[in-house]
């Protein structure tokens, strides 16, 4: 049952869906892949400041942050690279909770495959199109948006909150471990990710790896003076897919095991040779694995190396052992705490506003809810829109969907405040 103070809170939503498609809108427009994220950066500030929110840098150069065990190894410099954060009420010995998304998006191309441009955003029977639409910047719109609606309704927000958003999900989660390094931290934590208006109950671990082949080059006028790199590198991909099948029959800890096949391995990337005519001297593979909750990164590590390693000695054919460099995310797998005060909180709310309870729903990827479970101990759930075709072409999201996550998150934050007993139960 609805108060008239929670009623006046979701009509400032209903106000307020415009300015949250305006935001969606212009932080697709800056098409944020990696290391082009400054656009959807200067975005957030902007809108920070426009609704009178405090405005912070976290940096991911930060003293100490290198030596950070959790921390992803990344090929490229952190100097300079920030995430953009929004405190309110630091102090506060209440309570802490924080909203965080990620600004970062996967590459949109070949752009040709998409019916419009994907950071041209576009509406079509009510869905809004682009590339991040979904994978989560309208989540993003309606976490920041959710905020104001309370503001507006003349609720003060007297307990810590912070608003986070971040860079480098889609790689490394460094972005959000950096805030938790830099003490931005707190009691519980949601996650717009686009799976719905359900309860993220867990997660796989992931691990990207690489292989380097390397072959013989040589003139296309005698091929059999050259070792074909290219062929080589084809030869594994068997090998990669008995891994897959492997790990899929170890044992799952429950709900895992309730799955037919949670646990995915995809060579997402491929590149070798350099001229039409000639042997192909190299050839380099990219890929990505997920695991069970409960075994390690460096275990899986250790099972990637075993099976290249076997796989050159049966070839046998005199060849160096390919070079293999773990990049990106190395994260482990976990189970959410669906028990504690803030989960049954936000089922409260759900259930408020839907008439049911909300679904669970338990993930075969990851989120940068990890850095805050496996890194700050912090509990949290994702819960956000609907959204299709995440990672591929003509992404979308659900423009009443988008409704459903503002409208969630703004009765939260309202209850959090007001509900004293319920939320500092959380600690």
């Amino acid at each position: 049952m609805l108060t008239a103070i929670e009623q006046r809170i979701l009509d400032c939503c209903d106000e307020l869906m415009g300015d949250t498609l305006e935001l969606t809108r212009e932080l697709v427009r800056g098409y944020s892949v990696l290391g082009h994220e400054q656009s959807a950066l200067a975005t957030m500030e902007s809108w920070f400041q426009r609704l009178d929110l405090p405005v912070e840098r976290v940096a991911l150069d930060a003293p100490g942050f290198a030596e950070h065990p959790h921390r992803a190894p990344t090929e490229w410099s952190s100097e300079g690279r920030y995430n953009v954060v929004s405190r309110l009420n630091p102090s506060s010995n209440k309570p802490h909770l924080i909203f965080n998304g990620h600004l970062d998006v996967v590459p949109a191309e070949p752009t040709d495959m998409w019916t419009r441009s994907p950071w041209e955003p576009w509406e079509k029977d009510g869905w809004l199109y682009g590339r991040g639409a979904g994978d989560m910047k309208a989540g993003i719109a309606a976490m920041v948006m959710a905020v104001e609606a309370v503001r507006r309704a003349g609720v003060e927000i007297d307990f810590p909150l912070t608003l986070q958003t971040v860079i480098e999900e889609e790689c490394t989660g460094n972005g959000a471990l950096a805030c938790l390094h830099q003490g931005y931290t707190g009691d519980f934590v949601l996650i717009p990710e686009p799976f719905g208006a359900q309860i993220y109950s867990g997660q796989v671990g992931v691990l990207w790896f690489r292989m380097r082949i390397d072959g013989v080059p040589a003139h296309v006028l005698d091929t059999r003076a050259g070792r074909n790199a290219i062929e080589t590198l084809q030869t594994y991909l068997p090998a990669f897919k008995a891994l897959e099948e492997e790990i899929n029959s170890l044992p799952r800890p429950a709900p895992y095991e309730a799955k037919a096949h949670p646990f995915n391995l995809s060579i997402g990337k491929i590149e070798g040779g350099n001229w039409a005519s000639s042997v192909p001297a190299h050839a380099i593979l990219e890929g990505r694995v997920g695991f069970p909750p409960g075994i390690s990164p460096d275990e899986i590590m250790t099972r990637v190396r075993q099976v290249i390693a076997d796989h050159h000695q049966a070839l046998g054919d005199g060849s160096p052992e390919p070079r293999v460099e773990f990049h990106g995310f190395r994260s482990e797998g976990h189970l959410v705490d669906l028990e504690t005060p803030g989960i049954r909180l936000l089922s409260r709310c759900h259930e408020d506003l839907v008439g049911e309870p909300p679904a669970h729903y338990l993930s075969t990827c990851t989120t940068d809810l990890r850095a805050f479970h496996v890194s700050g101990g912090i509990n949290g759930t994702c819960y956000g829109p609907v959204a299709q075709r995440i990672h591929g072409v003509d992404e979308c999201v659900d423009i009443e969907s988008v409704r459903q996550v503002l409208t969630t998150y703004a009765l939260f934050l309202s209850r959090w405040s007001t509900d004293t007993e319920s939320a500092r139960s959380v600690l």
